[in-house]
């Protein structure tokens, strides 16, 4: 059990049974499930994109550094983008430079690059020399946000580096940093104090040694939307290779200055543009004199409004008239930028950031913004799509309990989406999801009684049979809300629904009449926590309730946490409430997340968020006696950490699940020892996580939604007996589901999709150590054989090409002998027919009705798994269900199973025979036969039925004509 800093010490009484069960809990290592895997379902909707940079001399090339999305490269002008950094520590990104005397060395800067209320922090410089192949972490790691890069176009070596630094508080790696050896080692070149960052940085065009940078000093306060500045923020230049720098007044204000960009016109370079953010000052400024001189030129909001969000301003690289400045929406300039037009952007605004513009074509530009990056390539009269890029930041997750279910989440800038986890045509697309009526931020409650009736935002009732949104939230003047709402129903009255402020509302008719709860939960006075101490904040009662965990055992048990750092507890419905707050809990560390136990009243779980008081530490809190003292349960999960969320398994005491702003922990020993969880997944934050039936489905903020499907294997790691040299893992409920692959023109190989889950059942099974030889065998209740796969079974030969869809080239599978912990999948047939579609060309699928190179589907019911390792068995049962959504009666697929069965067999015995003209073709005629019966979980058309006893009847004679 790690204890606390001494910032966050919490008061903690330990029995010593309690210390027993720490000191015999088991270790896990990560091969006992190194087979788990997650899948990305979408949405593809981009996200938030800041950094973005192409590459002149390869026109179709671009880069764009996504928040907390990784880096993504774009060969065929933004058509489809695929992710380059997945592998590395980090992914949020705040810049990207390609360095024109070498494309291939293409250099990022982590942490989001800017000051938001919601955002995530990085660890320094990357540098790839292999055009984003490979990586290698560089420097200034305790930077946390990197605003620009900028490299020596005729030396990919020396590069410059803005520095925002610390965004919750002071630190000295800020500033403007230079490197001569391709950020092996960095000089701080230019510093103020450390309450002062850099964020913008220019390189003149013709001489790499003139340079101008701007400073911002500001800091995020603890609170939604708390933003402090500071005296000094500027603008400054070097003329001597960044040795030297003199800060640029004249004409510039000086007085309550907050973030600046500036511009350099390529074809004109004493003529510079900046866009300033100074209170009434705020506006576009124009210099002809290389920043000697500044005259403001335009403060129209549409270009210049929420300066410290956007303050992107470009220049034509052959006329330095034409502007382009990044806002809500893009505007246009062709007057030096007295009068702007609109060329891309919706009536809500897209939220801009970033423009480049191709230097050798400036027709050609690329446009990153909270929606994601587009590219042009005729000067902006068409885009490409931004419908295309998996890099949705969402704040919450949520599921539905429909086949199959749903996943739901606001989405950052963009309303909100529910996802199928599964698509009817094999995969994930853009048929698969929809939005929901619910704002951009915070939860989604599906009505757990309503399918199709979704709950969410600042509180809307969609309902997903009319398409039609209703706003339900209760009038109630005082009150406080902030963009991650709670909005939760009961999980034991599901007609009770909870939502959030600074007090707790109750509705039990949907929203037509609300009923307060709660008094103000939050502080009503606070220390000034250290972090913003020099700005003077005014303390007043500001916090609101954050999370809210109704306790699945008892109707009028409810656990709330607020972003101030309060937790309390009510065990009568709301008439009174407990202040359970540990004492040393400081104001300002947010109750991100309440769990209430599925299995004890008295135990609940908290995940403390400390990212906003400066302090890149895990807390996660568990209570065992109703909130009277908490232990702090993190040992595993590393320093620099930030938890956003902590899950208890409904289905199995013990094992917890913790989303942190890099991966995914768990935990199979109630939070005593954590484990890392990230298998496949790439660094990003993972804000929620929800366990759906045996899916573990987490909401990321920059990534989209991700499954990990079939977490049975994770229930059952304690029961791994250390001795044994195998383990066959009880399976779980499999669900027999044909999706459709036969009539329909398949989407494209580029068209982006999410994986649908494995088509079959999923066994899990370990090995301790090589083995030599690895079989698994199916026999249905009455002990007959199903399928058998063997570790020297060669593989089926898959179908492959630019024409064939990925979901149609169905995985080679061998039975795997190397130690540790595999998946495989039985897709629920039984063995083929001998000769059965031995040659299955990819044109025939898209030209038949059926596919029918399968043997017949497995019907309901449950199934003896038996594997057997060089000579030793073990066994499990399990069970089959059919697709929910068919009506079919097992009456009548069991009538469909018997004649395909029936006819599988006559086929081998056939194949088995020498084969004659009139053999072949009744062995044709029984292959389309099978195929009509097992097309659909229809029962078997009169027309299909006597043809197959015919065709069965006639095998007799058949075989007992000569050659």
């Amino acid at each position: 059990m790690r204890q606390l800093p001494a910032k966050i010490l919490i008061a903690v009484a330990i029995s010593s049974a309690y210390l027993d069960n720490a000191v015999c809990a088991q270790q896990i290592q990560p091969e006992q499930y190194q087979g788990l895997s997650w899948r990305h379902i979408g949405p593809f909707r981009g996200g938030r994109t800041v950094g973005a940079e192409g590459v002149p001399s390869q026109a179709n090339v671009f880069y764009i550094g996504v928040n907390n999305g990784g880096v993504w490269k774009t060969t065929d002008y933004g058509h489809t983008w695929f992710p380059i950094f997945d592998q590395q520590s980090t992914g949020s990104i705040g810049d990207i430079a390609v360095a024109r005397s070498q494309p291939n060395t293409v250099y990022v800067g982590s942490g989001e690059g800017l000051h938001r209320p919601d955002l995530s922090t990085g660890n320094g410089m990357y540098r790839s020399d292999d055009a984003g192949a490979t990586w290698k972490h560089l420097g200034l790691r305790d930077a946390q946000q990197i605003g620009k890069i900028v490299v020596d176009p005729n030396n990919h070596k020396r590069l410059f580096v803005a520095a925002l630094g610390h965004p919750y508080g002071a630190n000295s790696e800020r500033g403007v940093y230079r490197s001569t050896d391709g950020g092996e080692t960095f000089e701080k070149v230019l510093y103020k104090d450390e309450h002062t960052g850099a964020i913008g940085l220019v390189m003149h065009p013709k001489d790499s040694n003139t340079l101008y940078a701007t400073l911002w000093h500001a800091r995020q306060g603890p609170w939604e939307n708390g933003a402090f500045q500071g005296p000094n923020s500027g603008v400054y230049k070097s003329t001597d290779g960044g040795n030297t720098w003199n800060q640029l007044r004249h004409g510039l204000p000086d007085k309550n200055v907050g973030r600046i960009n500036i511009s350099i016109a390529p074809s004109d370079p004493n003529r510079l543009y900046a866009q300033v953010n100074a209170a009434k000052e705020t506006g576009t400024y124009r210099s002809d004199d290389a920043g000697n001189h500044w005259y403001k030129i335009n403060n129209e909001e549409r270009v210049s409004g929420r300066p410290d969000d956007f303050a992107e301003i470009q220049v034509h690289p052959n006329n330095p008239d034409i502007l382009y400045s990044a806002n809500i929406a893009t505007q246009k300039s062709e007057d030096g930028g007295k009068t702007w037009t609109a060329v891309r952007g919706a009536p809500g605004g897209d939220d801009y950031h970033r423009i480049w513009i191709n230097p050798n074509n400036p027709d050609i530009m690329l446009n990153a913004s909270d929606q994601g990056a587009i590219i042009t390539v005729n000067g902006g009269q068409t885009w490409s799509s931004w419908y295309n890029q998996p890099t949705a930041q969402f704040y919450h997750v949520s599921t539905d309990n429909r086949f199959p279910y749903r996943v739901y989440g606001g989405q950052q800038e963009s309303g909100s989406a529910a996802v199928k986890s599964r698509g009817d045509n094999g995969q994930i697309t853009f048929r698969d999801w929809q939005p929901v009526g619910v704002e951009e931020y915070g939860y989604v409650a599906p009505d757990p009684l309503h399918p199709g009736v979704i709950f969410g935002g600042k509180i809307t009732r969609f309902d997903e049979a009319t398409g039609q949104t209703q706003d339900i939230a209760p009038q109630v003047p005082g009150t406080r809300f902030l963009r991650t709402a709670p909005v939760v129903f009961s999980p034991v009255d599901k007609r009770t629904l909870y939502y959030a402020g600074n007090v707790l509302f109750k509705t039990t008719d949907y929203g037509h009449k609300w009923q307060i709860i709660s008094p103000d939960l939050s502080r009503k006075t606070w220390e000034v926590p250290a972090n913003v101490a020099p700005y003077q904040a005014e303390i007043k009662q500001r916090g609101v309730i954050y999370t809210v965990a109704p306790s699945p055992l008892d109707i009028n048990k409810i656990w709330v946490g607020t972003d101030d750092g309060l937790l309390h507890r009510t065990d009568d419905g709301g008439k009174r409430w407990h202040n359970l707050t540990p004492p040393n809990l400081p104001a300002w560390a947010k109750v991100s997340l309440i769990e209430a136990s599925h299995f004890d009243k008295k135990v609940a779980y908290a995940a403390i968020n400390t990212l906003r008081l400066d302090q890149l530490r895990p807390v996660i809190l568990r209570t065992r006696n109703d909130g009277k003292t908490w232990s702090s349960i993190v040992n595993g999960i590393p320093d620099g950490e930030t938890v956003n969320a902590v899950r208890e398994d409904p289905q199995a005491a013990g094992i917890l699940y913790a989303a942190t702003e890099r991966t995914v922990y768990f935990s199979v020993d109630d939070g005593e020892h954590w484990a890392s969880l990230r298998q496949n997944l790439p660094i990003t934050s993972i804000r929620d996580l929800v366990i759906q039936g045996d899916d573990l489905v987490i909401g990321t903020h920059g990534r989209g939604f991700w499954i990990l499907d079939d977490i049975s294997p994770i229930r059952q790691l304690k029961q791994l007996d250390p001795k044994s040299t195998m383990h066959l893992f009880a399976p779980q409920l499999a669900t027999r589901v044909r999706w459709n692959m036969n009539t329909d023109t398949p989407l494209p190989p580029e068209e982006p999709a999410g994986a649908n889950p494995p088509d079959g059942a999923i066994v899990y099974f370990q090995l301790k150590q090589d083995a030599t030889d690895v079989a698994l065998e199916i026999r249905d209740e009455a002990g007959r054989l199903v399928r058998r796969y063997h570790s020297s079974d060669a593989p089926e030969p898959l179908e492959t090409g630019s024409n064939v869809p990925v979901y149609w080239q169905r995985p080679a599978q061998i039975l795997p002998r190397k130690a540790g912990m595999h998946r495989f999948i039985w897709d629920l047939h039984y063995s083929k027919a001998a000769g059965q579609n031995a040659e299955f060309p990819i044109a025939a699928i898209y030209k038949n009705t059926v596919r029918t190179d399968l043997g017949p589907w497995a019907m309901p019911g449950k199934y003896q798994l038996s594997l057997i390792v060089d000579g030793k068995t073990s066994q499990q049962s399990m069970t089959i269900r059919m697709d929910p959504r068919v009506t079919t009666s097992k009456a009548a697929l069991q009538q469909q199973f018997d004649l395909s069965l029936q006819l599988r067999d006559s086929m081998n015995r056939i194949h088995t025979a020498a084969m004659t003209p009139e053999r072949k073709a009744l062995h044709e005629e029984m292959d389309k036969l099978m195929g009509l019966l097992q097309g659909a979980d229809n029962p078997p058309t009169q027309v299909v039925i006597e043809k197959s006893k015919a065709a069965l009847l006639k095998l007799n004679k058949v075989l007992s004509t000569k050659e």
